[in-house]
């Protein structure tokens, strides 16, 4: 999206000398198509499209089946698998419940799931229960029993999930992460995060375009307008909060050797939605009475097992340009992405930021350097490639994925948690344990290597 450009721009600072070897391809080792991981897509809208692109950069996929409720998006879909030249996929779509069709197939071995929030959990179940390994856009779940229902599912039937969070690749993210192992910052305090993002384009259209036109949502919207918005109509919580806390909780081992334990939040107003309601169709549109509840500004502080304080932002009605507001701290020293800056004690100039490009070029993480020219339009900056190469590579593997169904349900529970606590005047809301009592033990996994 336009919003992203200038991280995009970014990107490039530390692409620069980075090259591919030519004719390189994955799945060196795949020989015939039975060898290929067997792909099923439920959901090939504008974001389950984007996956499928990436996917069929690979020689050791084949896409199988793909399901959506919207003939459209699989004529699109269709088109472009067969335009690579692979097989016709199987179609399913004649209803809601159609894609349990596809999990039935013996010719799909793990399932992409790309659709609205509200079908997430039940649908990555079902994809569980199936016995096929489970890729689950974001945000994963909405209440408190879908994050038990992930967790369960996934120790009932031995089937792996993975969360699809994008930003825990992105290049400065992946960068910083390595800063943290190596210690740059020292022992880690305090962290920042968020999804600040001015999304009334989004949330809004006039069920022609997808976004910037329009103040239509609902049955007369089309894409995320048909169905987010009706989340800040109801709901007065962090709505959407994997991208920010995703990142900051692999920082902090958050499930492996630390854990959430408190969460209080607080809400501002919500004026932003119907001031742009009245703004672009005017006072009399019957959108301008539509009471949204979600504040324009939800602020919640994580307390962690290990002492250190997490503040998530959620900022997406109000004019304001993209960002995910992180910022990394630790007794020795800080990152911020808000001005690209840095200070190192001892290393920087003493009480001044210095730029952060140098440092981020330093320490850019291996799978950066290996894949950076590939993962090049892949979207949202290249993170997109890295994030559906590990899911394919884990599910080749059938092990244990990066993001697991306890990271999911862990940093989808901000959700219910931010909204209980809202209700309550900002009171505190225990974390669940989603490891019961594992954390302790669980080693995290090994995020500084160039494999996936």
């Amino acid at each position: 999206m336009d919003s992203r450009r200038n991280f995009i721009k970014k990107t490039a600072i530390f692409g620069a000398g980075v090259s591919m070897l030519p004719g390189f391809t994955f799945g060196m080792n795949s020989n015939s198509n039975s060898e290929k991981l067997k792909i099923g897509m439920i959901g090939v809208g504008l974001r389950g499209t984007n996956h499928l692109n990436n996917l069929l950069l690979r020689d050791d996929i084949n896409i199988t089946a793909i399901c959506d409720i919207d003939p459209k998006r699989i004529t699109i879909a269709v088109d472009k698998i067969t335009e690579k030249g692979h097989k016709k996929p199987l179609v399913f779509g004649k209803d809601d419940y159609d894609y349990r069709n596809l999990l039935a197939l013996d010719e799909v071995d793990a399932v992409v799931i790309s659709t609205p929030w509200l079908w997430h959990t039940r649908m990555a179940k079902d994809t569980m229960k199936a016995g096929k390994y489970t890729g689950l856009e974001v945000s994963a779940a909405n209440t408190m029993e879908e994050c038990w229902d992930l967790v369960n599912t996934h120790e009932q039937t031995g089937t792996h999930l993975m969360i699809l969070e994008n930003v825990n690749y992105r290049r400065d993210i992946m960068a910083v992460l390595n800063m943290v192992k190596q210690n740059v910052f020292g022992e880690l305090i305090h962290f920042r995060c968020g999804y600040q993002h001015d999304l009334r384009h989004v949330k809004f259209n006039d069920g022609k375009t997808a976004y910037g036109k329009g103040v239509e949502f609902g049955e007369k919207g089309i894409s995320e307008s048909a169905w987010r918005t009706q989340h800040s109509v109801l709901r007065n919580a962090d709505i959407y909060p994997t991208h920010g806390i995703g990142p900051i909780a692999v920082m902090s081992n958050i499930n492996r050797g630390n854990r959430f334990m408190t969460l209080t939040s607080t809400a501002t107003k919500g004026v932003g939605l119907h001031n742009y309601v009245v703004k672009h169709g005017g006072e009399n549109h019957p959108n301008a009475k539509v009471k949204f509840k979600l504040g324009d500004v939800i602020t919640s502080t994580i307390e962690t097992t290990n002492g250190e304080s997490i503040i998530v932002t959620h900022d997406t009605n109000l004019p304001r340009p993209y960002s995910l507001g992180f910022r990394v701290q630790g007794a020795n020293g800080l990152w911020e992405v808000d001005g690209n800056r840095i200070h190192i004690d001892g290393k920087t100039k003493p009480h001044e930021w210095e730029a952060a490009d140098d440092w981020l070029k330093k320490y850019d993480h291996p799978l950066w350097q290996k894949y950076g020219e590939l993962a090049n339009g892949a979207g949202h900056g290249g993170m997109d490639f890295f994030v559906m190469h590990a899911f394919v590579e884990s599910a080749k593997l059938n092990v244990a994925p990066p993001m697991d169904a306890y990271d999911a349900a862990a940093w989808s529970a901000i959700t219910p948690l931010s909204e209980a606590s809202i209700e309550n005047n900002g009171a505190p809301q225990d974390f669940p344990d989603f490891t019961r009592g594992n954390w302790v033990k669980r080693k995290p996994y090994n995020w500084i290597k160039d494999s996936y």
